[in-house]
């Protein structure tokens, strides 16, 4: 038994040495979390595609379960990412952003938001983003 547990720390360690946050050009992420606060409390789900080492665009809904008003929020976002600009370590990434998309109020909705990732392994990490919006949960990465 000590045995296995001591072959899953290892495991666990050298796969974290290969977690990357943001691999630039073709890196693909998808979120899935909770809405804080903001439009309303609720589910958000994103998508984001690296198009270059500091750049990427995605697109990604906001389901609210408290608000009467706005039932869900559609929309397209961009983020800068400053991991690699910065020298952090690769597991961490800072990334600035907005989200530009439909209000189910039909209102035009934006976002701007301060975002950041960290990933434990190769795959799974976990975000938080704040800004006139907040919402943290986890990363996958494909």
């Amino acid at each position: 038994m000590k045995n296995l547990f001591m072959a899953i720390f290892i495991l666990f360690f050298a796969n974290n040495t290969q977690a990357q946050s943001y691999d630039g050009k073709g890196d693909i992420k998808f979120n899935v979390g909770f809405d804080l606060y903001g439009n309303g409390n609720g589910i958000k789900t994103t998508f984001d595609y690296g198009l270059c080492d500091l750049f990427s665009i995605g697109a990604g809904a906001s389901f609210y379960l408290s608000n009467d008003e706005n039932d869900y929020f559609v929309y397209g976002r961009t983020n800068i990412h400053l991991g690699m600009l910065l020298d952090f370590p690769s597991q961490l990434d800072i990334y600035p952003g907005i989200e530009i998309g439909y209000l189910s109020s039909n209102d035009i909705g934006f976002t701007g938001y301060l975002g950041v990732r960290y990933f434990f392994t190769k795959k799974i990490g976990v975000f938080a983003e704040i800004g006139n919006n907040g919402a943290i949960g986890l990363s996958i990465d494909f």
